[in-house]
């Protein structure tokens, strides 16, 4: 799979530009630059990309020029840059054989303008529970202090074993400008966090078993503008007892496109639902206004109990829910209703029947207003999950955009993100 000399052409420019850019000279010898980092140039220095990590310091950037790299990368210096020339041209394949293609456990790193798949675990995880050179998956219930900073940006995941981008035990975190499909966990995921402090936005799952997970996912958790499509779960942010810190508190969904997730041709969700939207499993103050959420085979958006957790004090406002088996629904053994609300919805049909009255939402913003008795206990429906195809045969995306500036852009160590403007932000439009 060799490239085209224009691509190799274009490419060995674009390596050119921003070393000059970077370093203020374009020679070969000349690696540092006034505010001390270098460029490591794979495979123009390095042969692989190990090789150029190995070999960085704090602040550098791991150049990557295009082609298809096989390789299971682990980085243990912080503030690193690891960037690809090309979105698409920079392609890390694990061959089904490599267990992760980026494992971070130090603080800062970014990983940006590339491609990850057909690894046995995730394309990209941020963690501190993953030791060096222990390669597996996470030890869920233990670990040290929580990986300081992280960032994804302009990078795509697909067909890769567990997750796309997975961020377990680690906080003030950017996911952005991604793309994740084909994966039968899900294609983002964020978990065992308190607080995590992290912003997910511009981000597209397709084809996943759910598109964001959340496990354990607490506090400063931003979930915004970004696209959930064609998986059998959209988005679920959730209490477990399979992690610590448990249960999950105070998610934001606000302002995503949430559409068709009961797609068949999605990789399975291991005992899970199937046709959902939005689905609150066993989660405490988590918000979901100004979202689209339309097309389900079962719920638009749900709020259930899950794993001994009852969901608590949620809020669901100002959405449009359309075009679903059960627009909202309300799930719960014993009619509790322990504070959750809906208000202000466009919908049509709900569990229990019209849902504002029976679960309304209080005069103060923000403020469930709780009825002093229970309800009569409410199952809500959701179609069997089907059979499931094998995640490693779905089809490859399509290109998805680069990252401007990519050949001249300094590099900027991941800090904790900035707070969205949630005021500035509108629901997608039909």
């Amino acid at each position: 799979m060799t490239a085209p000399s224009s691509v190799l052409t274009a490419v060995a420019s674009a390596v050119v530009v921003m070393s000059a850019a970077l370093t203020g000279a374009c020679s070969p010898t000349d690696r540092d630059t006034p505010e001390g980092h270098r460029i490591l140039e794979v495979p123009g220095r390095f042969a692989t990309i190990q090789d150029a990590v190995d070999e960085s310091r704090s602040g550098d950037v791991v150049l990557i020029e295009s082609g298809i790299y096989h390789e299971s990368v682990e980085i243990i210096t912080e503030d690193l840059t690891v960037r690809g020339v090309d979105r698409n041209g920079v392609i890390l394949d694990g061959q089904h054989r490599l267990a992760n293609g980026f494992t971070v456990s130090a603080n800062g790193v970014v990983i940006e303008n590339l491609t990850a798949h057909s690894f046995t675990q995730n394309g990209v995880v941020f963690s501190s529970v993953f030791a060096p050179g222990d390669n597996a998956r996470p030890t869920y219930g233990s670990g040290p202090e929580p990986l300081d900073g992280y960032r994804v940006s302009y990078v795509t995941t697909y067909n890769n074993g567990l997750y796309g981008i997975y961020a377990f035990g680690a906080r003030h975190g950017t996911i952005e400008h991604s793309y994740a499909s084909g994966h039968p966990s899900s294609g983002f995921y964020v978990g065992q966090c308190k607080p995590c402090d992290v912003v997910l936005t511009d981000l597209t799952a397709e084809r996943n078993a759910i598109g964001y997970y959340g496990t354990n996912a607490s506090g400063g958790v931003y979930l915004i503008n970004s696209v959930f499509r064609a998986n059998r779960i959209g988005v679920a942010p959730n209490s477990q007892r399979s992690e610590l810190l448990a249960p999950q508190v105070e998610t934001i969904v606000v302002a995503n496109l949430v559409e068709d997730n009961d797609d068949p041709t999605a990789p399975e969700v291991p005992e899970g639902l199937f046709g959902v939207g939005i689905a609150i499993g066993g989660g405490t103050r988590n918000t979901v206004e100004r979202n689209l959420v339309r097309g389900h085979d079962g719920v638009g958006i749900l709020i259930i109990e899950l794993d001994g957790f009852a969901p608590q004090s949620n809020m669901i406002r100002d959405n449009e829910v359309a075009d679903n088996t059960v627009d909202l629904g309300f799930d719960t053994a014993d009619g509790a209703l322990l504070g959750n609300c809906f208000a202000d919805n466009v919908f049509t049909t709900s569990m229990p029947d019209d849902i504002e009255a029976v679960l309304p939402c209080g005069a103060r913003p923000g403020t469930p207003d709780e009825p002093s008795t229970p309800i009569d206990a409410v199952r809500v429906p959701t179609p069997p999950s089907p059979p499931a195809p094998d995640y490693r045969t779905l089809p490859a995306p399509p290109p998805q955009p680069a990252m401007p500036g990519a050949g001249t852009s300094a590099p900027a160590p991941a800090r904790a993100p900035a707070i969205p403007d949630l005021a500035s932000l509108t629901r997608p439009g039909r």
